[in-house]
């Protein structure tokens, strides 16, 4: 159920697409309010798309994120874009093993604490409010399922709780709430970047996934291999298969939890309308293909050029 204050966001949001005389043509305006979307490793196509929209002279107002998307939001409001790409197109799988803390508690695989601890060696943490432009993470209350909404305090805490997978990592236990991924309630949070008067707002959405064609290709545990290699080698294997159908824990929490997120990445699509979106449905890379993300990052600059190409009406040249 719709609360009354999401009622008069939504309202607010709709009379500023009304907008007003003196509004400028969209095809002139460089304020952007960027969304970045859920999606594991395939989220680094936002770090390609945001180094598309900076050279073609776009200034990024306000970022929002969920899960992945929030790591890169949060990294790009910092201002500390530079020394994570130089981090993420280093990684091996060695390294992201190394950064991968196993726990097995009863309900999670990794505690998901080293990975963060060594991301905040180049970026603090610090309030959320004190960074140099608006950011809004978005996570998920295991208890009541409702949306939780991160604009303010701990930048890292509101990270963590995005980024928190059931069954995979540790949820956060963060003021009374167990917080988990908030790809299960806003995987693509167009409503909660905020606004400027005569802005753009501009989506990267990497949840989509070709379920559908993986079926009709091969068996799913095939696709699996190929598509999160990293987390197939470590929990596949150790998971009965049900003869014949390539399903197991691993393959069916996997599979549930995507076909979820997009479907409600493409109704917030719908809902919200991006001015500009780049729409990514990643067949050849997995949410786990950590080691591939340079190559993932050039899929980003791709798309996120020719939407821009597509939306000025122009034969620009794409960036590569």
């Amino acid at each position: 159920m719709v609360s009354t204050k999401e009622l008069i966001e939504q309202l607010q949001r709709l009379l500023h697409r009304e907008g007003s005389a003196d509004e400028t043509p969209k095809k002139e305006r460089k304020d952007v309010a960027l969304v970045l979307s859920s999606g594991g490793a395939r989220g680094m196509a936002h770090v390609g798309a945001i180094d598309v929209l900076l050279e073609r002279g776009y200034h990024i107002r306000s970022v929002a994120g969920t899960s992945y998307g929030s790591i890169v939001g949060a990294v790009y409001a910092s201002g500390h874009m530079d020394e994570f790409k130089e981090w993420m197109f280093s990684m091996d799988r060695r390294r992201m093993l190394q950064l991968t803390d196993f726990s097995f508690g009863p309900s999670y695989f990794v505690k998901g604490d080293r990975i963060i601890r060594e991301m905040q060696r180049f970026v603090p943490d610090q309030n959320i409010e004190d960074l140099p432009i608006p950011f809004t993470a978005v996570a998920t209350d295991w208890k009541t399922g409702r949306e939780v909404v991160f604009d303010h305090g701990s930048l890292w805490t509101a990270v963590r709780a995005s980024i928190s997978i059931p069954g995979y990592y540790k949820p956060l236990m963060h003021e009374k709430m167990i917080l988990i991924d908030g790809g299960l309630t806003n995987p693509f949070p167009l409503n909660r970047v905020k606004r400027f008067k005569n802005d753009l707002l501009v989506g990267v959405n990497v949840s989509g996934h070709d379920y559908a064609g993986i079926f009709k290709r091969k068996r799913l545990a095939d696709a699996m291999k190929r598509e999160n290699s990293i987390v197939y080698n470590l929990f596949y294997k150790m998971m009965p298969e049900q003869s014949g159908l390539g399903l197991n824990f691993y393959s069916l929490i996997n599979q549930a939890m995507s076909i979820s997120i997009n479907a409600n990445a493409h109704r917030s699509i719908e809902l919200y309308k991006p001015d500009i979106l780049v729409d990514i449905p990643m067949r050849r890379y997995g949410g786990s293909d950590y080691d591939k993300s340079e190559a993932i990052s050039k899929i980003g600059r791709a798309k996120m050029g020719r939407e821009l190409d597509k939306f000025l009406g122009v034969g620009h040249e794409v960036t590569k």
